[in-house]
Parts: C-alpha cells; sequence; structure tokens
C-alpha cells in the first residue's frame, strides 16, 4: 500500500496554479455581479458575512500569503487587515465594520492579483517548504473556491429573483442497482504524504484498519429521506441524540431547510424558486443530527471518516489507495458535479465513470457527506503553514464532512479532503450517506 504521487514537473504546476486562480477569480466576478450593490453589502443571514465582505477578504488573504509572506512586499493596505481578519469578526457583527464598498474592494482584489501574477512567475518551487510545487499559491486558489462555496450558499439564503443560472445536471433513469456495497475489512492508506497542494489536516499518510462494512452505493435521496419524514421521524424521540432531539424541538424543525408542505406537496426554495421537491436527488440542506436520526431510523448509521475514506480511495485489487474513486486523474465532467457547473446535485446513481473500485457511486461532488466522526488530527499531524486553519478547530465541537459537493471546485476538492462545521448546521449543501457492520 503506498500513496503514490502524480508526477507534475514545475512549469506544469506553475501551469495549474495560473488555472486554478483564474478559474477562481471568473467565479468570484459572477457570484458578485450577478446582483446590485445592495445584495452585495447587505447581510442576508447572521450565519453569512455580507458578499463584498468575502470579496474584500479574498484579496487581503491573497495579500498577506503572496505578496507579504512569499515575496516578501510591503503591505498595500495594512489599515484594513483587522476588518478582514476572519478570527477578530464573527460574521454576524460583520455588517457594522467599516468595509471596502464594492467597486474598491475589487479594485483592490484585482490589484493584489496583478502583483500575485508577476510573484507566480518569478517564485522557485523548490528550496521553500510554503512555495515547494507551488504550495502557496495552491493554498490561496482554495481559500478563494472556499469562499466562492460560501457566496453561493450566501446566495441561496438571499431572498428575492434567481440572481444565477446554470443548466441541470444530466436526467438518468431512477437508481435500480444494489443498494449497498459490501468494503471488505483490512488496512489501507488514509491520508497523503504526496499530494501537492493538500492541506495540513489531511496529512500525513498513514495506515489504518477497517473491520468490514456495507456502505450505501448512492447518497441518500429526497424520496428516501421524505419517508423518514412521513414515518414520524421529526416526533420520535429515540431516533435522536439528546442534544439533537432538544435542538430540533427548540426550533420547530420539522423537514430540511427550504422545505415546505403545501397540501399533500413537498416544496423548496432553491436559488429563488419554488420548486417541487426532485425525489431523485440526494438530500440537501440536512444537518449532522438529522442524518444522524435518518440513519437510526432506517436501521444503520453514519459511517466513519476512515470509512468512507476507505470506500473512496482503497483499491482492493491493487492494495493502494487512489486520488480519487475513479483513479489518480483530475476532476473531469464525466466523473462528478462539481465546480459550480450545476447548482443542484445530480440524480442518484450518475456518474458511471466516477464510481470508487467496489462500484460505490457520487463520492466526490453533489453533496458533502456528513460522518460520524469528530474533526481530529491524523498521528504524526503538523500545522501548516497557520494553526488557525486546522488545529484550532480539532475537537468533538465539529464534525466531519467528505465528498465535496456541486458548489466545489475540483481544486479545493480530493478523496483526502476534509470540510468540518457544527452539527446543526444545515445552510451548507449537506447531504449523506449510511452505513451498516458487515
Amino acid at each position: 500500500m503506498t500513496d503514490e504521487p502524480p508526477a507534475i514537473g514545475p512549469e506544469r504546476l506553475r501551469e495549474r496554479a495560473l488555472q486554478a486562480l483564474t478559474t477562481a477569480r471568473d467565479r468570484t466576478a459572477l457570484l458578485t455581479t450577478c446582483v446590485d450593490e445592495p445584495d452585495l453589502v447587505a447581510q442576508h443571514s447572521p450565519l453569512m458575512s455580507p458578499l463584498v465582505w468575502d470579496l474584500a477578504h479574498i484579496g487581503n488573504q491573497e495579500e498577506l500569503w503572496l505578496l507579504r509572506t512569499v515575496a516578501g512586499r510591503e503591505a498595500m493596505r495594512p489599515e484594513i487587515d483587522g476588518l478582514y481578519d476572519a478570527f477578530e469578526h464573527p460574521r454576524a457583527e460583520r455588517p457594522s465594520l467599516p468595509l471596502l464598498p464594492p467597486d474598491e474592494a475589487r479594485r483592490y482584489a484585482a490589484e493584489v492579483r496583478g502583483r500575485a501574477l508577476d510573484v507566480l512567475e518569478n517564485t522557485p518551487f523548490e528550496g521553500r517548504r510554503l512555495t515547494e510545487a507551488g504550495f502557496a499559491f495552491g493554498m490561496i486558489a482554495q481559500h478563494e473556491q472556499q469562499h466562492d462555496e460560501t457566496m453561493l450558499i450566501t446566495h441561496q439564503l438571499r431572498r428575492g429573483p434567481r440572481a444565477l443560472t446554470a443548466p441541470d445536471p444530466e436526467p438518468v433513469a431512477p437508481w435500480s442497482g444494489p443498494s449497498e456495497v459490501l468494503v471488505p475489512g483490512g488496512p489501507f492508506t488514509m491520508g497523503t504524504s504526496t499530494e501537492p497542494w493538500a492541506l495540513d489536516n489531511e496529512r500525513p499518510a498513514h495506515v489504518r484498519t477497517v473491520p468490514s462494512f456495507h456502505i450505501d452505493t448512492t447518497p441518500v435521496t429526497n424520496a428516501a429521506y421524505r419517508a423518514f419524514i412521513e414515518d414520524g421521524g421529526y416526533d420520535e424521540e429515540r431516533w435522536w441524540t439528546p442534544q439533537g432531539w432538544a435542538h430540533i424541538r427548540t426550533h420547530g424543525l420539522e423537514a430540511p431547510l427550504y422545505w415546505r408542505r403545501e397540501g399533500g406537496e413537498w416544496l423548496r426554495r432553491h436559488f429563488g424558486v419554488t420548486e417541487a421537491v426532485p425525489p431523485d436527488e440526494p438530500v440537501l440542506h440536512v444537518s449532522w443530527y438529522e442524518a444522524d436520526a435518518y440513519a437510526r431510523w432506517a436501521g444503520r448509521r453514519l459511517p466513519t471518516e476512515a470509512e468512507w475514506e476507505k470506500a473512496a480511495r482503497h483499491d482492493p485489487a491493487t492494495g493502494r489507495s487512489r486520488r480519487y474513486p475513479w483513479g489518480d486523474a483530475d476532476p473531469a465532467p464525466e466523473h462528478a458535479n462539481l465546480g459550480q457547473r450545476h447548482l443542484r446535485p445530480a440524480p442518484a446513481g450518475s456518474y458511471p465513470a466516477g464510481a470508487s473500485p467496489l462500484g460505490v457511486r457520487q463520492l466526490i461532488g453533489d453533496v458533502w457527506e456528513w460522518t460520524a466522526s469528530d474533526l481530529l488530527p491524523y498521528p504524526g499531524f503538523n500545522a501548516f503553514p497557520y494553526k488557525e486553519y486546522s488545529e484550532v478547530f480539532f475537537g468533538p465541537e465539529y464534525k466531519v464532512l467528505r465528498g465535496g459537493s456541486f458548489a466545489v471546485d475540483p481544486v479545493a476538492c480530493r478523496g483526502t479532503f476534509r470540510n468540518w462545521d457544527y452539527p446543526v448546521r444545515r445552510q451548507i449543501f449537506s447531504g449523506f450517506r449510511t452505513a451498516r457492520n458487515a
């Protein structure tokens, strides 16, 4: 079992960094030009920042890491550092700050980017850990794409007419294959020590032994989740953890976020449009508590993070861990629903070319998948390049999500990539699949 890296030379990595930075900035522009200034400066939910904060924060982080830290240049706008420090000001407070107005934020981010591209062209990709294999540039591209996903969440939260459009995924026949897949027990390589732009919480590669288990072939669908609702799932305390039961009773929850019952039909609000809940799509906007309760009701459980990664990466024929379920090649449109190419998950059973060696589908893209695991460091973890990326979040407060969603760009999505959030969170593009012991 080895964690074999794809062979990428420095010039190809430089091209990859340029492409990743450009793709991210094009998406940022789309998300911040499709609405008028009042929508950019408004706070659409206390859970989220105003869009204009994200816009300037993206530029500020790029300046901090690529211009100041990598290139050693003087600060362009040191007086705004505190305004855009995510740890200094909670999201609920950010609208009251003296933020840069939209036009000024755009100019600042554009000026930073122009200088950063000069740095990219002239920085050696060896001899320094921060720039080895272009890591700092990949980190910044991932950071911008993560904020683009955050801004897309804000677009879903905002009231008003549709501001974004995208084609729907290709329709497929309802999934009629096996409902679950057996993953044989034994050791496998989890995490990575070789993926050039992997973040600190994905490292290092290490061996985990996982007993045999079954895992759902596809994510849980809206139709399956509706059966849980109709069977009184939100009214039966026995399916919920004590904290989950207290949360849904306190907040009067009875369905996923954005769902509402009208007559005998369930409807949802989806990026400014009200539609019937699509039965074959993976369920979206559910909390960890809801995912866990559904799994208990179904006589199953959520997979652990290690189980999820083994199902996604382990190839029983070779004994090695792949970069992605389909192999080591970068994601392509036939593999997964990524990059805001669509504004919804694809129907369950889509993307056969993206299946794992054992036939598990849609492990990458479509919906973030809650796991049973708390966010914890791997053995031998080393915080890099700063503790606030991962280390301050380790512990039982956060649950791990895996796999990415339709809102995640490929640069910020790998078989080893780890996301995390509070178990109450529902505004994120979260779903799940279930597992059971073999």
